[in-house]
């Protein structure tokens, strides 16, 4: 499984490098100090797996995705989701126990509720994968959106969903098509944005396979700026596509490389985190409001998740765990 996981992110990479120039970094100044590689630990103290997804929690809670120590949760019943003391990098609590193949895209809603999607199909202990699935902190599931083990379009399936968030009014957006890379797919391969109401009933879906607008090519990541407006980290196509929640397109940011995680803070600083382009990995920080990006933070083993926390700190999910930067001292 690291085996083939290796090798279709060295494809992502190299059809990325090939599809956007190198964009210039030497005016972007670092506001973080070094990373501190697996600063997180599981409750035994082992090492954690391959992670995609961190976020913060509406009361300033630390979570994360751990692929059950390994590439996947496929024939794992370890926990999955694990909320992390900001003290010590060791679970607080830990949810989701068989519950995933491979579990991606993470978003904890206003009720402090925590959502994750799974873009596998398990190959051993039943049907998993291809879900969106809404857990309360303590792990009961609430929501299950898409048929386990299944991959489709339409209004009731997933294609590889790669993340999940909540808009102000509790409507739910998936980003669906996680690993449109190749760039000699069918035209007709599922890349889109769906949206549901609060309670998981298909409203709309738009997008295609393709570089114009409204067209994906790896849908990675989803935020909501402070004017609700839905950023969608385009990752292979190398930009950020911006639209309101009725699916208008209204403009792009080029400035952010080729965001795989996003994370955004209520004034709208924005942070992307590029972990596919060679010379040039780590975490853009600029403006949802303009698209101009202001600091770089380097980091060669960046990852696909990326989030700040409510003391500054910055934190990044990457294929060797979590990652920690303490902010610079002024």
């Amino acid at each position: 499984m690291k085996i083939r996981i290796a090798l279709a992110l060295a494809a992502l990479a190299s059809t990325a490098a090939a599809q956007m120039p190198a964009a210039s970094l030497a005016p972007l100044t670092d506001p973080f100090g070094p990373p501190e590689r697996q600063w997180a630990k599981l409750a035994d103290g082992k090492a954690w797996g391959t992670t995609a997804g961190i976020e913060v929690g509406p009361h300033g809670e630390i979570w994360a995705i751990d692929r059950c120590g390994d590439g996947s949760c496929d024939g794992s019943n370890m926990a999955a989701v694990h909320q992390i003391d900001p003290r010590t990098g060791r679970p607080i609590r830990s949810i989701g126990q068989g519950l995933f193949a491979m579990p991606h895209g993470l978003h904890v809603d206003k009720d402090g509720n925590v959502w994750v999607t799974d873009a596998g199909i398990a190959k051993h202990g039943g049907p998993k994968g291809q879900q969106v699935i809404k857990m309360s902190p303590d792990g009961k599931i609430l929501m299950r959106l898409g048929e386990a083990g299944v991959s489709g379009g339409g209004p009731t399936h997933f294609h590889n969903p790669g993340d999940v968030v909540t808009a102000p009014n509790g409507d739910l957006f998936v980003a669906d098509g996680h690993g449109t890379v190749e760039p000699d797919l069918p035209p007709d391969t599922i890349t889109r944005i769906i949206k549901f109401t609060p309670d998981g009933k298909f409203i709309k879906a738009w997008g295609s396979l393709g570089s114009g607008k409204s067209q994906f090519r790896n849908p990675h990541a989803l935020v909501f700026d402070s004017r609700g407006r839905l950023l969608v980290a385009d990752r292979v196509n190398g930009r950020i596509q911006v639209f309101d929640q009725d699916g208008k397109w209204l403009t792009e940011y080029r400035g952010f490389n080729h965001p795989s995680g996003l994370f955004i803070l209520p004034d709208d600083t924005l942070y992307a985190t590029d972990y596919n382009s060679e010379g040039q990995k780590g975490t853009y920080i600029g403006s949802a409001r303009t698209g101009k990006v202001r600091y770089f933070v380097p980091d060669a083993q960046a990852g696909e998740g990326v989030a700040l926390g409510p003391d500054g700190v910055l934190y990044g999910a990457t294929p060797t765990g979590v990652t920690r930067f303490l902010p610079k001292a002024h």
